[in-house]
């Protein structure tokens, strides 16, 4: 494997445990503010830490005329439907029961891969796919073999997978053309005016910083910092340099990340089948890679 290819490898991973602290940093944060509010302020903060960013190295891009739809299409799958699917949901099922929903995203992407792009992946590439979701869910298993979480919930958390597919086959289509830090900027910017009106009939009445605790302060920021800016510019790499399908497939690590960071700061507890599934999650993302990385090393 080339070190260049290995590096994408290492960013992608990175991303998806950042992420997975995301939905631990969420349940801080629901204790002083309301799901808007939340999604507000975490793009609010993204906006100047990626903007910022982007002046600084010098590496923001003009948008052309004809690729504004593109964008504002991508804004409306994520942040706006995604953001209000988990924030909502969020608030319905525990951290680790909602990263385990996300995590079959990349179940759906590669079927909207194949459907626009006829991105192909092999049958190695499945069935590790498979054998991962399958350690996915034994890391969220109950004793009583099933998941305790409300229909409602789970409803509102597919809202944001299938935001999150449809997202992803945007970026593809503008990660040629723009590098990940435009493209990410540009999201949180544009979400962020969408949100202005629920912000402002919802959010805002019942939005009270002082009465913050500073733990919720410190999830929103890293909300913002890591989960609306550096996860995505780092998804945004691995889309561009792997392809849709085999860049999200990584997001099953965010279940994992997110049990572990869960049973250390929510008390969520840790079973025996949680940690047997972590290592068949390892194994499946593997598994899913193995023809990828062959293909890697036989040309170069």
């Amino acid at each position: 494997m080339s070190k260049t290819k290995s590096g994408v490898y290492f960013l992608v991973i990175l991303g998806m445990v950042f992420w997975g602290f995301t939905f631990v940093a969420f349940k801080f944060a629901y204790e002083s503010f309301h799901p808007i509010s939340i999604i507000f302020l975490r793009l609010f903060v993204s906006i100047f830490f990626l903007f910022g960013f982007a002046f600084l190295l010098k590496r923001l891009m003009r948008i052309k005329k004809r690729d504004q739809k593109w964008f504002l299409l991508m804004a409306l799958f994520e942040p706006f439907f995604y953001f209000l699917g988990e924030a909502f949901g969020l608030t319905l099922v525990t951290a680790t029961v909602g990263a385990v929903i996300i995590s079959t995203i990349p179940l759906f992407v590669p079927f909207a891969s194949y459907l626009i792009f006829k991105e192909k992946l092999t049958l190695m590439n499945q069935i590790g796919l498979v054998i991962s979701f399958a350690g996915v869910l034994m890391v969220v298993m109950a004793k009583s073999g099933g998941l305790s979480a409300q229909p409602k919930g789970v409803l509102l958390m597919f809202v944001a997978v299938f935001s999150a597919v449809a997202y992803t086959m945007v970026v593809k289509k503008l990660a040629d053309d723009y590098n990940p830090i435009t493209i990410t900027a540009y999201q949180s910017l544009y979400g962020l005016i969408m949100f202005v009106p629920l912000f402002i009939a919802i959010g805002l009445p019942v939005l009270d910083i002082r009465a913050a605790s500073s733990e919720s302060l410190w999830a929103v920021t890293y909300l913002g910092v890591f989960g609306s800016g550096i996860c995505f510019i780092l998804l945004t790499i691995g889309i561009r340099e792997l392809g849709a399908a085999k860049a999200n497939v990584f997001g099953n690590l965010i279940p994992v990340v997110t049990a572990i960071v869960a049973y250390l700061l929510l008390n969520e507890s840790m079973t025996t089948m949680k940690i047997g599934g972590i290592f068949v999650v390892m194994a499946g993302l593997l598994m899913s890679q193995i023809s990828g990385i062959g293909l890697i090393r036989r040309d170069g």
